[in-house]
């Protein structure tokens, strides 16, 4: 797992990109996934430039997308994310050991898939006449990588279909925004990331499952108690029902975040 290890501690995102893609092609073309090496959990740190400067979530400035600088600081917000998500990717790689192949040919592919969608929202930055670490951003999602570090099983449940499954429910009215002001550049970006989180969360959830089943736990149940433990509040509305059920998401799980309530967005 060094090849994993050195993309998710490459600093410069540029570094961190040319490596992910690299070594995901180099898995998914049947190079296989390397033997395990001891890498101490406690030495995985994910690598990150000094910018952008992270503050609190609520310290960041509403982003309005109908002028170019707004939709710049919502493209940049968006980059973040995708930057955090391949740091997610390879974490899982790294930290987590004695699972089948699979799951480690699985993140590998969505650490390259999270790094195309980087790539692409950066370039669109610079049309806009900005880069990456512009603007101030908050570390929610690392966060909750930290919080989830301990158990394969809490994190699949909580940052691939939690997290990632947020932006399932989100991204339509984001492009919906985006073409009411003619932003079409940035519209096919969002389809496409889109289409792959779709992946990404369905991943997340057949590993989910298959630990699940691995304790003979329920999977309804279990994430349920989770998600009161960790707190993680109402569900907000709407909730992308078609794109969560094709990420993998059953009846019954749509209808227990349907009762959690919430308030539309």
């Amino acid at each position: 797992m060094i090849l994993a290890r050195d993309c998710l501690a490459a600093e410069r995102p540029v570094d961190k990109v040319a490596m992910t893609l690299r070594a995901a092609s180099l898995w998914a073309d049947g190079g296989g996934v390397p033997p395990a090496v001891d890498v101490p959990a406690t030495a995985l740190r994910p690598g990150r430039p000094a910018r952008p400067v992270l503050v609190h979530h609520a310290r960041l400035a509403p982003r309005k997308l109908g002028s170019p600088a707004g939709r710049a600081a919502f493209l940049h917000a968006l980059a973040h994310i995708e930057f955090n998500a391949i740091n997610l990717a390879w974490d899982a790689v790294c930290r987590f050991r004695g699972l089948p192949e699979r799951f480690y040919l699985d993140w590998s592919q969505v650490a390259g898939e999270e790094a195309l969608h980087f790539d692409m929202l950066c370039a669109r930055l610079q049309e806009l006449g900005h880069d990456y670490g512009d603007f101030p951003a908050h570390d929610g999602l690392w966060e909750m990588a930290e919080k989830t570090a301990h158990d394969v099983l809490v994190r699949m449940a909580l940052v691939p279909r939690v997290l990632e499954a947020r932006g399932l429910d989100v991204t339509p009215g984001m492009i919906a925004r985006l073409e009411q002001v003619g932003d079409t550049r940035s519209v096919r970006i969002l389809e496409r990331i889109l289409a792959d989180e779709i992946g990404h969360v369905r991943i997340g959830t057949h590993w989910y499952r298959y630990l699940c089943r691995q304790r003979a736990l329920d999977p309804v149940l279990t994430f349920g108690h989770l998600w009161r433990e960790y707190r993680l509040g109402p569900v907000r509305k709407p909730i992308n029902t078609t794109a969560r059920q094709q990420a993998g998401f059953d009846a019954m799980e749509i209808d227990m975040l349907e009762t959690m309530g919430g308030e539309a967005t």
